[in-house]
């Protein structure tokens, strides 16, 4: 299949990934890389972590555009695709193909007051500097993000409240009960956490609570989530369902458009449904999908999702994907330093029947190299092997 341009809308990891492979399976024509951004394209993870505490300071790509013959356009932000063509606040660009990849933007709360959210490398670098011991630190969200970035600022002798409006921590990503095995490691950090807290509004000097609340502090960061980064996609025939809905080829809606990354919502063969992923690895992998297919292939994009991250002095590993409908199992004691939970679902009575649908590892990497290989094979497995700590997860497999 000919493909005469290739125009990347994204300046970030997943668009880095698609030119990097379209290159590697010897795609000669040229390539067009779009980024609203000003900065080359980097690495997200490590901006609440390492960088956040001052342990790096850079977190580039150090991606070799040249070599690989992409015209980068930075500080240029798409606004529209009609017929072809790729519009931006700057120029227009014909393009065989697009790939949309621009990813996600942060919630803001409401409110007149300052306050930051944390998404960019600029976001990060300005709430870096302003970190300093004894400074009062509000942070509106006890997600992955607002985790992260409470660690890292206590380590920096902030004084740190956390607001949740749900009942446990990562009640969104994992619901309320394992989210709530999270609570006890905020105050060993010397964390103030206040869950079931609503926020009205962010003003001058602290926040607003409902009820006329008031806590009080010296910087407010909102970290209640991302949107797709799509709006600008409205009225062009791509079709949008909390991002781009794609196909398991990550094909879009309006031919010769494909999706990849934060803003991409892909059709799921192996778990039944249409799923937006917004980590690394999806920025990673799905590209070599998009890649593949835009010059001819039929290759399918239906991952064992994968996600981690460092709190609280803990490494704590995901994969997969599960409902709230789906059955909790426990491996090992979760007041401990190292424990797993597991998630099954289908199956007959009594659980017979039953697969691994997801795991969350804090400190077992072990269980999550295996636990993610018994989803990918959707392999039926025993209860009673799952929940036994002794037992291997690649053990754990109905007999």
């Amino acid at each position: 299949m000919r493909i005469g341009r290739v125009v990347i809308a994204g300046a970030g990891l997943a668009g880095l990934r698609a030119a990097e492979e379209l290159r590697a399976r010897g795609y000669p024509g040229g390539i067009i890389m779009i980024g609203a951004e000003r900065r080359p394209p980097y690495d997200r993870p490590p901006l609440t972590k390492k960088f956040m505490t001052g342990e790096i300071d850079d977190t580039s790509l150090r991606a070799d555009m040249t070599a690989l013959g992409v015209d980068l356009r930075l500080g240029e932000t798409a606004t529209g695709v009609r017929d072809g063509v790729l519009g931006t606040d700057r120029a227009e660009y014909a393009f065989d193909a697009l790939v949309v990849a621009t990813g996600a933007t942060p919630v803001r709360l409401p409110g007149p007051g300052p306050q930051r959210v944390l998404r960019t490398f600029d976001h990060a670098a300005a709430l870096r500097s302003a970190l300093r011991p004894g400074l009062k630190l509000a942070v509106v969200g006890a997600g992955w993000i607002g985790a992260e970035l409470a660690t890292s600022a206590a380590k920096k002798g902030c004084e740190v409240t956390v607001l949740e409006a749900a009942l446990a921590p990562l009640a969104t990503a994992l619901g309320a009960e394992a989210g709530s095995r999270t609570v006890p490691w905020y105050a060993a950090a010397g964390v103030r956490l206040r869950l079931g807290q609503p926020v009205e509004s962010v003003e001058d000097g602290g926040i607003a609570l409902p009820g006329g609340g008031w806590l009080a502090a010296d910087e407010v960061v909102t970290a209640v989530g991302v949107r797709p980064e799509v709006g600008w996609l409205a009225g062009s025939g791509v079709q949008l369902e909390n991002g781009v809905a794609v196909d398991e080829g990550l094909r879009a809606s309006v031919a010769g458009v494909f999706a990849a990354g934060d803003c991409a919502a892909f059709w799921s063969r192996r778990f039944g449904g249409r799923l937006r992923v917004e980590h690394w690895d999806s920025a990673i992998h799905a590209p070599e999908v998009v890649a593949a297919n835009i010059l001819g292939g039929s290759d399918r994009y239906d991952p064992v999702p994968y996600f981690w991250s460092e709190q609280f002095g803990r490494m704590v590993q995901y994969c997969g994907h599960h409902t709230g409908a789906d059955r909790l199992v426990w491996r090992g004691d979760t007041e401990g330093r190292d424990w797993t939970a597991c998630w099954l679902a289908g199956g007959g009575p009594a659980g017979t029947g039953e697969r691994l649908v997801a795991v969350l590892a804090v400190a077992r990497p072990r269980d999550l190299l295996q636990g993610r290989r018994l989803i990918a094979s959707g392999t039926p497995v025993d209860l009673v092997r799952v929940a036994d700590p002794a037992v291997p997860l690649r053990d754990a497999v109905a007999v």
